[in-house]
């Protein structure tokens, strides 16, 4: 089966979920192999979309992309990104989300100069698709734990305006900031050092591990350290529920089916 399938296919078990958006990875998440797309698959891939009055659809960058490496690394991610957006562009895709690298060594100040490089060599400026830098959990060597991090790349690259930020509700509950009890206070932060208007897309997730941890483990909605209510809480605020949401819980199909159905159930007892 050729990737190009699989992608029609995925939008179509996405639709069986009774989900109205969707995340896709531009490529082998864990690996470097990606095939190009036909004509026809990308009409079909869009025809499935509309038809069924998707959201934006957001593509995610392979995990063995690191703009914040050295030598061989680097060299391979500035290609990643590159071909990535292209290929993301053809396909209309609306955000394509990465890890903004981890540096390894080499401090956080280095790891910055080599994220920003690699964008400015990908990006022209002339591009429909906005690329998301994504809040990270802070393990090991990661940059992106702190929203000043994110900010010191979008502020440093070429193109700005091409450049927004992708939340994740696991790692920035994993890296300290409590949107459990002051999620109030940790948008205001946001928006006084990123600007609310940046925030593209939320990755919606719960997490195994504990707040401060530093550690990335999803879980499933209301089954972990996060709970019910506080994600909940996010998702009916004023200034987050406009934003398209993606799921990325250990569940199959079925249970993010289900998980799907639940959310919606809880969200609309509200509005």
């Amino acid at each position: 089966m050729s990737i190009a399938k699989g992608l029609i296919q995925t939008v179509k078990r996405a639709v069986e979920m009774q989900a109205n958006t969707m995340q896709i990875f531009s490529r082998n998440p864990r690996g470097s192999s990606y095939t190009s797309y036909e004509k026809s698959e990308i009409k079909e891939f869009r025809r499935v979309l509309k038809e069924n009055h998707f959201g934006p659809v957001l593509a995610h960058a392979p995990y063995t992309m690191n703009l914040a490496g050295s030598d061989r690394v680097y060299e391979f991610a500035c290609q990643v990104i590159r071909d990535d957006i292209i290929r993301m562009e053809e396909l209309e895709i609306d955000y394509l989300v990465f890890h903004p690298g981890s540096h390894t060594g080499i401090g956080t100040e280095q790891g910055i100069d080599r994220i920003v490089a690699g964008l400015n060599q990908a990006i022209t400026g002339s591009e429909k698709i906005m690329v998301l830098l994504e809040t990270m959990s802070g393990k090991g060597t990661e940059i992106g734990v702190s929203f000043e991090e994110l900010k010191a790349i979008r502020e440093r690259v070429s193109h700005p305006e091409r450049i927004g930020i992708c939340l994740d509700t696991c790692h920035i509950f994993s890296a300290g900031y409590d949107i459990v009890n002051h999620l109030e206070q940790v948008l205001e932060e946001f928006d006084q050092i990123l600007g609310l208007d940046l925030l593209k897309t939320i990755h919606f997730n719960d997490s195994m591990m504990a707040f401060g941890s530093r550690k990335d483990r999803h879980a499933v909605i209301g089954e972990g350290q996060i709970g019910w209510e506080a994600l909940m809480a996010i998702l009916i605020h004023p200034k987050l529920k406009s934003l398209p949401f993606y799921l990325e819980t250990p569940l199959d199909d079925q249970g993010h089916k289900e998980e799907i159905a639940r959310i919606k159930e809880d969200y609309y007892s509200y509005v």
